[in-house]
C-alpha cells in the first residue's frame, strides 16, 4: 500500500497534489482540513482516512472523527491532529499509546515536518508538516511512503513549494 500523508491544508489543496499522489492507494489527512470541499476532493481522488483538527468547523467534525485507530497490512496506526512532541505526548494521547501500542502515530498541528522513531513507545512518529498557506512554515510539505508486510518503507518528503506562493 502506498500512502500519501498530508496535514494542515487550512482550506487550500495544491493542484500538484493530485499528480504527486496519483500512485498512492490511500490518502491520510492529519487534521486542520479547513473546508468540506477538500474532504470531497480527496474522497473522489482516493480512499481517505482523516481526522479533524482544531480549526475545523462543526460540519467537518460531524463527518470525520478526532482519532483513528486502524491496522493496515500488519501495521497498527493511531492518527490524531494534536499529539504533542514525539514521546512527550499530551495525557489523552499518551494513554491511547500505552493501551493500544500502535506501531505508527500520525499527527499534524505543529506545521513541523518530523519523522522519528520514539524508543520510549516503540513506534514511528509521523508529522507531514503543513501543506496549506496558513502558518509559520516556510515550505509546504507532505509525506509519501509504503506499508508492506508489517513495515513502513520508502519514506519520501514531498515539497509543494513556498508558503504563500500559488
Amino acid at each position: 500500500m502506498k500512502i500519501g500523508l498530508l496535514s494542515d491544508t487550512h482550506g487550500f489543496l495544491d493542484p500538484d497534489f493530485f499528480n504527486l499522489f496519483a500512485a498512492c492507494d490511500e490518502i491520510w489527512h492529519a487534521g486542520d482540513i479547513g473546508t468540506m470541499g477538500i474532504i470531497d476532493a480527496l474522497q473522489e481522488f482516493k480512499p481517505l482516512r482523516a481526522v479533524y483538527g482544531n480549526i475545523d468547523d462543526h460540519l467537518i467534525r460531524r463527518t470525520i472523527p478526532e482519532d483513528l485507530l486502524f491496522t493496515l497490512d500488519g501495521v497498527k496506526v493511531f492518527m490524531t491532529h494534536i499529539a504533542g512532541k514525539p514521546g512527550s505526548y499530551q495525557q489523552r494521547v499518551r494513554t491511547i499509546c500505552l493501551e493500544e501500542k500502535p506501531q505508527v502515530i500520525v499527527c499534524g498541528h505543529s506545521h513541523i515536518l518530523r519523522v522519528v522513531y520514539v524508543d520510549r513507545f516503540k513506534h514511528l512518529y509521523l508529522n507531514p508538516g503543513a501543506c496549506g498557506h496558513h502558518g509559520f512554515h516556510q515550505v509546504r510539505t507532505a509525506l509519501r511512503f509504503d506499508i508492506l508486510h508489517g513495515r513502513v518503507e520508502n519514506m519520501e518528503v514531498i515539497e509543494l513549494g513556498q508558503r504563500g506562493r500559488m
